[in-house]
């Protein structure tokens, strides 16, 4: 079992139809954040019934879809990654760990970021030195200062607040709107779990966050309790 099956297999299935529309749904234009992506046309579900067909695929061989140039193919080595790092014993989840580190150039768009951080860096950092975060939160690329935030969603389903806010706290300055976007997210995924968490953080720092991050953040509030927000 090589990549090239799971292309093939992939190809199959494509749609050029589908991939126009992705092409402009994923910004795929001229300065855009997706700049140069290419696709094959194929929806996630049959992505991800591709990767159940090719979950023995070698880390290796893995790894060499990842490389790929179409975003469907490096989806579905993620999908490949995180189905293999949930059932994995923690040296091969240290490799799945290292692996995604060291590939981080192909990790380029927010579904690719979206679908993969939280189960392999914030799964494998629940029990290890978090301080990559912090680092990743520091980079000029965006999708790796993406991945820093969306990985602590594991800690937050654990109630493990601490590296979520320390790094939003690090974002509030962001230039990017998917950054934004993406903080808000895990403040309000914060707030499902303890409120006054997310508040006392939304208190301390409301002056300082762009507006994108706070409509996210304050998204399944009671209507008064938003509007109150919003008005601060």
């Amino acid at each position: 079992m090589d990549c090239t099956e799971v292309q093939e297999a992939l190809r199959e299935i494509a749609d050029p139809e589908i991939a126009e529309h992705s092409q402009r749904f994923f910004k795929t234009g001229p300065g855009e954040y997706g700049e140069d992506d290419k696709f094959l046309g194929i929806r996630v579900p049959n992505i991800r019934k591709v990767a159940q067909r090719f979950k023995q695929l070698s880390l290796g061989e893995t790894e060499l879809l990842l490389h790929s140039d179409y975003h469907e193919e490096c989806l579905c080595a993620l999908i490949i990654l995180v189905n293999r790092a949930k059932k994995a014993n923690s040296k091969v989840k240290k490799e799945i760990f290292e692996l995604y580190l060291s590939n981080l150039k192909y990790i380029n768009n927010w579904d690719l970021v979206d679908t993969s951080a939280e189960h392999i860096v914030g799964t494998y950092l629940s029990d290890n030195d978090r301080s990559i975060l912090y680092q990743l939160a520091k980079s000029e690329n965006l999708w790796e200062r993406r991945i820093a935030i969306i990985s602590t969603f594991h800690f937050i389903k654990n109630d493990d607040f601490e590296d979520t806010l320390n790094i939003a706290k690090l974002l509030l300055n962001d230039e990017h709107d998917l950054i934004h976007k993406a903080v808000g997210w895990m403040l309000r995924e914060v707030g499902k779990r303890d409120i006054n968490v997310e508040e006392r953080f939304l208190n301390q720092y409301i002056k300082l966050m762009p507006r994108t991050m706070l409509r996210y953040a304050i998204e399944k509030f009671p209507e008064e309790k938003r509007q109150h927000y919003l008005n601060m």
